[in-house]
């Protein structure tokens, strides 16, 4: 069977997925809504036996609101980029949390990596330029990890730009 997809055929020079950083896996977020729901409602009580009643709800709201912050920065940790390059194609693909897609094709021999630089910060933004239009990459990345991406990338345009030196193998 032949595909009608010819990026299959192409050997990938370079290939990503970029996911944001969450420092605190389930485990840790279960033991922090448990050690933090005790000291509230203990807290609570102390308050509440003080005869300052109100005090003990705003304690279990807070304890809501908290869960509630930490599972809308867990749903937004579903979003990712996807970046490929061949030596026809750079596919960049963005998926929000949501789901909702974006992808972007282009030529990798017209294709420019720049980045945005400060002394003490490092790299602070990627962005492919083509045609006079820019495209950030990598924005879930810290300024050393960029750095490295960056140097990944960048051999990746450069090998594609040398052409298709790779052999398949069937």
């Amino acid at each position: 069977m032949i595909s009608d997809n010819h990026d299959e055929l192409e050997p990938t020079i370079f290939s990503a997925t970029i996911t944001p950083h969450r420092s605190l896996g389930n485990v840790g977020f279960l033991v922090l809504m448990i050690v933090f729901g005790v000291v509230s409602f203990a807290t609570g009580i102390a308050f509440l036996l003080m005869g300052a009643w109100p005090v003990f709800g705003f304690f279990g709201l807070d304890v809501l609101l908290l869960y509630w912050a930490f599972r809308v920065s867990y749903r937004s940790a579903a979003a990712y980029e996807e970046i490929k390059v061949t030596a026809a194609t750079l596919i960049v693909r963005k998926v929000n949390h949501h789901g909702k897609m974006r992808e972007w094709r282009l030529n990798p021999l017209w294709v420019k990596l720049d980045k945005v630089t400060t002394e003490e910060f490092g790299i602070e933004r990627l962005f492919l330029v083509t045609r006079g239009r820019e495209l950030t990459v990598a924005s879930y990345l810290g300024p050393e990890e960029k750095e490295g991406f960056a140097k990944q990338l960048s051999n990746a345009l450069n090998e594609a730009r040398r052409g298709p030196t790779r052999t398949v193998l069937n």
